[in-house]
């Protein structure tokens, strides 16, 4: 047992608050402006492999120097740490539920009860919560709490594993480290596996991998397992030279390969799921490696007042990020005309809160809460001698500061309000509005649509065979007969409904697109329209691929992606080359004002429309732009006034470009 007591003590190692900062930066930035930082949401596993590595790490060397592990202990510490301002997001987002966004109230407390008991990011898959949803369900301002969730199913499970095989059955180091790698790469690879069986579908949502602690944990896993292998207590402070500049090579080659995906790696990009992840968590263990070590210089580098700063605060950061914005772009809605304004004044509120929960919730719990308990106290009083209660809080109440007593006030209140909207959750139904409606009945509208390109497909074969025998172009041999133009009223002349009755046209959109679906339809009868609820781009133009290999891409393709987030210039060429030359391709630009990457969507547009002569761009944004009576409250859903004058507006212009090219 000498060697137990000689067992060096932990160091603080500062560069990590410069890893948790490029983190919270990377996520809220990522939240705020996804055209600009679509990577940003890769700083998740930053804090995974660094809190897996420090979690594990301490563990080792605690039973290492002790013969044991105080698993009371670590859970005092876990919630010391966690819950005060955990708590104070979760009654004050319920607060705030319960007295101005009602419509939220519906499952607010099997919210807060998971995520108590860390367990809401299974609740999210149960429920069908999706991270990347826009307008459908309305954004929740608790999605991004899925991570705690994950950590906390490790810190209760992995120190058991721990104290079991490394504690009791006393396997070496390194087999513990090749136990945890093992499952890291088990969870890596199952996330590859899953992926591959659920992906392809026309409505595919990665939100199952993307939330599961068996998809993700291998990031906490790497860290812990690096733990094992390079306990930060026993890495060597004087090495040589060439040594240390080996470290840093290695170092900023990790973190260069890093910030090289946080850039290029879109947050449902295939390469993510299939291995993508799993090898950016691997570089953030390598650059976890040479900041622990304290001969390299990396941990200098990372080591400022600023990164102190904010990685101190990073928790709280994360912590009131959504809650701020969701809350923030509901009453102030035109955001793509205050591109840096508004996510400026969004982070100046989130880091207001966040300094007045350090301050007065986090720090005081940190010094103050649980402070006997976690030193061992003093004997416990004989029951005849204590103090009664009454006395003890009025003692304690007298001994607080004017600010201390005001912030228990406002906590107090606080919680009152958020526990009222918690008690009333269970009996408050599902308020949708006209908005939710309309599209939750355009979702159920799926199982029809798999019949309908099922006869669709059989029949454009044998149309595609007359077109090319009669030698036409962009329309179709057959003369469609041409019903009554109710659309004449919205600028639609006779001649052009009669024009569209006869054009091919194979549509691929979001939900705007799924409003003006029918009416399409209705004008353009030889179409095929493919919208769904929250499509993004990689999604969209993936379902115009598998419609191109079946040879069911009609010689016109309509596009309506960019609601749901950002547009590249190299997804559109992805399209346009799928599509080929010989077809026209109309793309709708984006009506979004409630979102930052309006603006940078239909420029992008614009400007592949200058590269492609047969990209055409539905100028639907400045057709619409001032006419806030077409829209549903969100002023992105075409409402019924807006929907026929949506479809008409397409119309005309495919129908006058295709006239143009005659």
């Amino acid at each position: 047992m000498d060697v137990k007591k000689k067992a060096p003590r932990r160091r603080y190692i500062t560069g990590f608050d410069g890893l948790r900062t490029i983190g919270v930066l990377g996520v809220i930035l990522y939240h705020l402006r996804p055209e600009l930082f679509k990577g940003g949401y890769l700083g998740v596993p930053i804090f995974m492999v660094v809190s897996g590595y420090l979690i594990t790490d301490g563990l080792v060397m605690e039973i290492t120097r002790t013969g044991r592990f105080n698993f009371k202990n670590f859970w005092l510490k876990r919630i010391r740490r966690l819950y005060p301002a955990l708590l104070v997001v979760l009654f004050g987002t319920a607060a705030y539920i319960t007295l101005f966004a009602r419509g939220l109230l519906h499952n607010l407390h099997a919210i807060i009860a998971t995520n108590l008991v860390y367990l809401y990011n299974w609740w999210q898959i149960a429920n069908g919560q999706s991270y990347f949803a826009r307008f459908a369900d309305g954004e929740s301002p608790f999605t991004h709490l899925w991570t705690l969730s994950i950590e906390g199913q490790f810190y209760l499970v992995f120190p058991l594993l721990v104290l079991l095989l490394f504690g009791i059955f006393r396997l070496s180091k390194g087999k513990m480290a090749g136990i945890t790698l093992g499952l890291a790469g088990a969870s890596a690879i199952w996330m590859g596996v899953l992926y591959k069986i659920t992906a392809g579908g026309a409505h595919f949502d990665p939100s199952r991998l993307y939330y599961g602690t068996d998809t993700r944990v291998f990031a906490i896993l790497l860290g812990a397992a690096l733990a094992f292998i390079w306990p930060s207590a026993h890495l060597a402070r004087h090495i040589t030279d060439a040594a240390r500049r080996m470290l840093d090579v290695v170092g900023l080659l990790a973190l260069v390969g890093m910030l090289a995906m946080v850039v290029l790696v879109q947050d449902q990009d295939p390469f993510l799921y299939e291995g993508g992840m799993f090898i950016f968590s691997v570089l953030v263990t390598i650059l976890v490696a040479v900041v622990a070590h304290p001969a390299a210089h990396l941990n200098r580098w990372l080591s400022n007042p600023v990164f102190s700063w904010v990685g101190s605060r990073s928790y709280g950061l994360y912590l009131y990020q959504f809650p701020v914005m969701i809350f923030f772009e509901q009453k102030f809605t035109h955001v793509a005309d205050h591109p840096w304004a508004y996510p400026i004044a969004e982070v100046l509120i989130i880091v207001l809160l966040t300094e007045l929960s350090f301050r007065f919730v986090e720090q005081p719990a940190a010094h103050w809460m649980f402070k006997r308990q976690l030193s061992g106290g003093q004997p416990a009083q004989p029951r005849s001698e204590r103090v009664p209660v009454t006395q003890r809080m009025s003692t304690w109440w007298g001994h607080l500061k004017p600010s201390q007593i005001a912030v228990t006030v406002v906590l107090t209140a606080t919680f009152a309000v958020g526990m009222t909207g918690v008690v009333q959750a269970p009996h408050a139904k599902v308020q949708q509005t006209a908005l939710q409606k309309h599209l939750a009945q355009s979702a159920k509208a799926k199982a029809a649509e798999r019949k309908r390109y099922a006869a669709y497909k059989s029949s454009l074969s044998a149309q595609k065979a007359k077109d090319k025998s009669s030698g036409s172009g962009s329309s179709s041999s057959s003369s469609q007969k041409v019903g009554k133009n109710d659309f004449a009223q919205y600028g639609l002349t006779d001649d052009e409904f009669a024009y569209a009755a006869n054009v091919g046209l194979t549509g691929v959109g979001d939900s705007v697109m799924a409003d003006g679906k029918p009416l399409l339809e209705q004008i353009f009868p030889q179409s095929f329209i493919d919208a769904a609820v929250s499509r993004q781009a990689a999604d969209g133009i993936g379902i115009v691929k598998k419609y191109a290999q079946d040879g069911t891409l009609a010689n016109n393709v309509l596009v309506g992606l960019g609601t749901n987030g950002p547009v590249t210039s190299d997804q559109i060429d992805d399209l346009m080359h799928t599509v080929g030359k010989k077809r026209q391709v109309f793309w709708i630009n984006t009506h979004v004002p409630t979102r930052q990457w309006q603006n940078q969507v239909n420029a992008t547009l614009a400007d592949s429309a200058k590269k492609y002569s047969n990209l055409t761009i539905i100028d639907w944004n400045g057709y619409s732009n001032g006419h806030a009576d077409w829209f549903y409250d969100d002023n992105v859903h075409p409402n019924p006034d807006g929907n026929p004058r949506y479809a008409a507006f397409i119309a005309k212009t495919i129908v006058d470009k295709l006239r143009d090219q005659k």
